[in-house]
């Protein structure tokens, strides 16, 4: 405990603060966090657009620039995970429980109830729904993780800085970022992952009672959700106790086997022609979109801007608010690997894993509702489990569904226990076990008020709400990167020019 600094004192005291106003004023939070979530919608709902765009096109520089061959620490480092547990990890803390929870509902919402463009239940509505599924999941949201992982990862390993988010902005504002500025910069990243994190779990949480109501008749209720966080609360605990090496790592690949088993048992049993069928020609179609969807807001539509400012919006304000912990992780396992090398690995393997498993799921929930399953009418949380109900080995599926969602839960909330404790006591790659204790009980109870006071509602609120003052520190952090690598660049120069002139 003698790590702690005040950004663990001032983050706690906002989180509790938090959490008493929503148990005591639950109505009056849910309206404040609402109006404040609708005023960032309808008046910076262009700003997340560009923002989200510029850090894809910032890793698309660098991936083919010639700061691609800087390697995230130093000359002789080499990465600390294989591939494959890399990959686990990344996609497991990055995505996880929202791949699980969307799969099925929202290709089949954006079919029947929600098209971004086309009349509902049209072949066309189809078409865009996989379209609009693919953008959401695609590059756009890990360019996100992947500009906060990136700085992090570049400061901390080849230039020895704390693993702070203040200490990545030093090359812009000096020695303030180590006084009061740089506190409050910590602060705001600290809280804006809790928020992330919890709504997240409330997701999990909800989803996983959306299964016991499906299979065990248990309805949806607040106390089950409740019962369902204090005991997944408990065994990330254990989880979180174990470290990082052992913990997180095999439960990532626990993950990722469940995951398969999933995958390839609906492959299989699925309608697998449609579902190559659609994967191929919905990349097609993403790929040709892919400029103008990143844009399109369209002011002279009132429905159609709603609609991009409660999906597509959303979803950014989502991964913006996951990115200081997904980054942190992320550049916490990412030592030695080179800026190419990373960026590829981030940007374009997750992406694809996403796009082929909403496609297996989001597919076959389409071709279900077509066949007369009313899909579209269960709450999202359900969506998946009512898809497997109308095929063979259904209770399987679900059984290994729940367990997907829980171990997701678990490494989510494991990893975020993790890297709050590293962001409160001075960027620690090790912080004590009672500090990230403190944090895993502080993000379990912030959950547990956002579904008390609205459910999914307030949840997507408060993540609202908690990205927009970060969105503003990331685009600081690109400005701060470029300048470093311009130096960084300059002194491989010479230093090659050096070598060679002692050759000669």
């Amino acid at each position: 405990m003698k790590k702690l600094t005040s950004v663990f004192w001032i983050t706690l005291a906002i989180t509790l603060f938090a959490s008493a106003w929503g148990t005591l004023a639950p109505k009056n939070f849910e309206t404040i966090s609402a109006n404040v979530k609708n005023y960032i919608s309808i008046h910076f709902g262009w700003y997340y657009l560009l923002i989200v765009s510029l850090f894809v096109i910032v890793c698309i520089y660098l991936i083919f620039s010639p700061y691609g061959k800087i390697k995230l620490g130093k000359p002789d480092d080499k990465p600390d995970y294989s591939y494959s547990t890399w990959f686990a990890m990344l996609f497991s803390a990055g995505m996880g429980i929202g791949l699980v929870f969307y799969g099925a509902a929202s290709p089949v919402s954006h079919f029947i109830k929600t098209p971004p463009l086309a009349e509902p239940g049209t072949t066309e509505a189809i078409r865009d729904s996989m379209r609009i599924t693919f953008f959401h999941y695609g590059v756009h949201a890990w360019a996100i993780y992947a500009i906060v992982a990136l700085v992090l990862a570049y400061f901390k390993f080849r230039h020895g800085k704390p693993g702070l988010i203040s200490a990545t902005l030093e090359p812009i504002f000096g020695d303030k970022m180590k006084g009061a500025w740089g506190k409050a910069i910590d602060v705001i990243a600290v809280f804006a992952t809790i928020v992330g994190v919890a709504t997240t779990l409330g997701f999990g949480a909800a989803q996983i009672n959306g299964g016991f109501t499906y299979l065990l008749g248990i309805e949806k209720q607040f106390w089950v959700q409740l019962l369902i966080i204090i005991v997944v609360t408990a065994l990330f605990m254990v989880s979180a106790y174990t470290g990082l090496s052992k913990g997180i790592k095999y439960l990532s690949n626990a993950n990722m086997g469940l995951a398969a088993i999933l995958f390839i048992t609906m492959l299989i049993i699925g309608p697998t022609v449609y579902i190559a069928n659609t994967f191929t020609d919905t990349l097609g179609a993403y790929i040709q979109t892919l400029a103008t969807e990143s844009l399109r807001i369209n002011p002279n539509s009132a429905e159609e801007k709603q609609w991009v400012m409660d999906w597509t919006v959303f979803f950014w304000a989502w991964w913006i608010a996951w990115s200081p912990f997904v980054g942190i992780f992320i550049a916490r396992v990412s030592k030695g690997r080179s800026i190419r090398e990373f960026l590829s690995g981030v940007l374009l393997v997750p992406s694809v894993v996403s796009f082929l498993w909403m496609t297996a799921f989001g597919a076959t929930g389409i071709q279900t509702q077509q066949n007369g399953a009313d899909i579209a009418g269960l709450p999202d949380e359900q969506a998946l489990f009512g898809v497997f109900d109308q095929f063979p080995m259904s209770v399987f599926l679900s059984i290994i569904a729940m367990m997907l969602i829980g171990t997701f839960f678990i490494t989510s909330a494991d990893s975020a226990t993790f890297v709050l404790g590293m962001q409160t006591t001075n960027g620690s790659l090790n912080p004590p076990k009672t500090v990230k204790f403190i944090w895993g009980i502080a993000q379990s109870t912030i959950a547990a008020v956002l579904l008390y006071t609205g459910g999914l509602t307030a949840l997507q609120n408060a993540l609202i709400a908690a990205a927009f003052p970060f969105s503003f520190i990331m685009l600081l952090m690109v400005f701060s990167l470029f300048k470093a690598l311009k130096a960084d660049r300059q002194e491989l120069q010479k230093d090659t020019e050096e070598s060679e002139n002692k050759s000669a």
